[in-house]
């Protein structure tokens, strides 16, 4: 299975990937309108620290701890993809307690929210990936 990978000694901090993220999940046509005078909730974040950028995002986990902790059985894993089922996450945030990268957030409404490779809004390639300038973040099987 496909993921998103992160080489960090390329990534600029530029934060990009956040904003494209956020208009790709956004379900709006037009970036302006999507996010202009609006708090972006993107689905990766970068972390900055000294002179290491990295972006953080769901690594997919094949035996995902944020599963197995979900009291509502919202999250579950269907063919190597880690996915939400919104109407039945309650916001309780088990999950992202247990996350032991960081990479699920409380969401805009009730539901948290975490990557999920674009593959809810129709992309072929998740958004970060196809809009990284530096090609820092990349989308293949390894």
């Amino acid at each position: 299975m496909k993921k998103v990978y992160v080489n960090e000694e390329w990534c600029l901090g530029c934060h990009l990937c956040e904003y494209y993220c956020a208009f790709a999940n956004s379900g709006k046509r037009d970036m302006a309108s999507a996010l202009k005078g609006v708090e972006i909730n993107p689905r990766i974040r970068v972390e900055e620290g000294g002179s290491v950028c990295f972006a953080v995002n769901c690594r997919h986990c094949p035996d995902a701890i944020c599963v197995k902790s979900c009291i509502t059985g919202a999250l579950s894993v269907k063919d190597g993809l880690v996915e939400i089922d919104t109407d039945k996450c309650v916001g309780c945030c088990t999950c992202v307690l247990v996350c032991p990268f960081g990479a699920i957030m409380p969401g805009d409404g009730h539901a948290v929210q975490k990557c999920e490779l674009c593959t809810k809004n129709g992309s072929e390639m998740p958004s970060c990936v196809a809009h990284c300038p530096n090609n820092a973040i990349v989308f293949e099987e390894r």
